[in-house]
């Protein structure tokens, strides 16, 4: 099936981002659309169903905008509305001839309202003849089509790309926020909402799953459990770490993000930061890493962790990347601490 006619039968709920909400209905309600908006954050924040709530209230007729219940919020929940296109399938990379396709439907006048929609999500793995053939568009944009793309970050598209585009940088919500969220609209108890809401760091999509699939958060202690060893693991069982995680680049992205989320904890106990912390059920862990590396160590790994994590996006060569990091972490002797 074309990724285009995909259909998508529920969205989740917007939480949070309200300074993005705001600006998003103030430029609609004043005339003032950009033709192409670009929402860029880390994964599971909320990319994507912010941007499909605008192309909601950009086709709503109901007052406020969206409503969504009336027909045109509904069929773009459905992936059914025709002047509307979304583009969110995680595994696919957007071609050329998909872009070619789409720029022919945009040449088109929009069956209903005002506007012609168009979604593009993760344009991070967009190719760069796509991505060429769709910066022809917004250079001169036909009046009546709104882009919406959504990326982890603005600097791995092009510069000419991203500066044509009204830019919006999502933030991890607060703890309390995503907390309820799960609380009141997912059906977690009070004890899962407090932890997911804390090992989530704040990316409500991220929590979501996790409280859907238990495998979610198996695979995150599977990952910091590996941390924990390889910490008191010399250099041969290092690198054979790192070989056998490079074989699955998504695999080793989530690896990754949960390494960051320990050493982040880590440098933060270290430097004595009175903030809320990120693996708050393994804090014996925590505290016995923290008593074993330096200020220093700890802000030197979390560098290199975020280093890594935002050249992924940019071939590069992830085993030399792994390898490389492995082997400079501090050896530490650790007792492993799964909840």
């Amino acid at each position: 099936m074309d990724v285009f006619e995909q259909e998508r039968h529920a969205t989740p709920p917007l939480v949070g981002h309200e300074w993005a909400k705001k600006r998003l209905l103030s430029g609609l309600a004043s005339g003032r659309v950009s033709h192409a908006t670009l929402i860029v954050g880390p994964p599971n924040i909320g990319k994507a169903t912010l941007a499909r709530f605008f192309a909601q209230a950009l086709t709503c007729g109901e007052t406020p905008v969206p409503c969504g219940v009336c027909r045109s919020c509904r069929r773009i929940i459905s992936g059914n509305h025709p002047d509307v296109r979304v583009l969110d399938a995680p595994d696919e990379t957007l071609k050329i001839d998909q872009v070619r396709d789409l720029l022919r439907e945009l040449s088109l006048s929009p069956h209903e309202g005002t506007w012609r929609v168009v979604v593009l999500c993760d344009f991070e793995r967009a190719r760069t003849e796509a991505a060429n053939a769709l910066l022809k568009t917004l250079e001169a944009p036909p009046a009546h089509v709104v882009l919406i793309l959504t990326a982890t970050e603005a600097d791995i598209l092009l510069p000419t790309l991203v500066s044509r585009c009204q830019v919006l940088s999502l933030r991890p919500l607060a703890v309390t926020e995503v907390q309820q969220a799960l609380i009141s609209h997912w059906g977690a108890d009070e004890m899962q909402a407090n932890l997911l809401a804390h090992v989530s760091s704040g990316r409500l999509g991220w929590a979501v799953r996790a409280l859907q699939d238990k495998a979610v958060l198996a695979c995150r202690d599977e990952c910091l459990d590996a941390l924990t060893a390889l910490s008191g693991k010399g250099r041969v069982d290092r690198l054979a770490y790192a070989s056998n995680l490079s074989r699955n680049p998504k695999l080793a992205r989530e690896t990754l993000d949960f390494w960051m989320s320990w050493w982040h904890d880590v440098l933060l106990l270290t430097a004595d930061a009175q903030v809320v912390l990120t693996n708050i059920d393994r804090m014996d862990s925590l505290r016995q890493h923290t008593n074993q590396v330096t200020l220093h160590e700890s802000q030197r790994v979390v560098a290199q962790l975020r280093h890594i994590i935002s050249s992924l996006d940019q071939n590069v060569n992830l085993r030399l990347a792994m390898e490389v990091l492995l082997l400079s972490l501090p050896r530490t002797g650790i007792v492993s601490q799964a909840s």
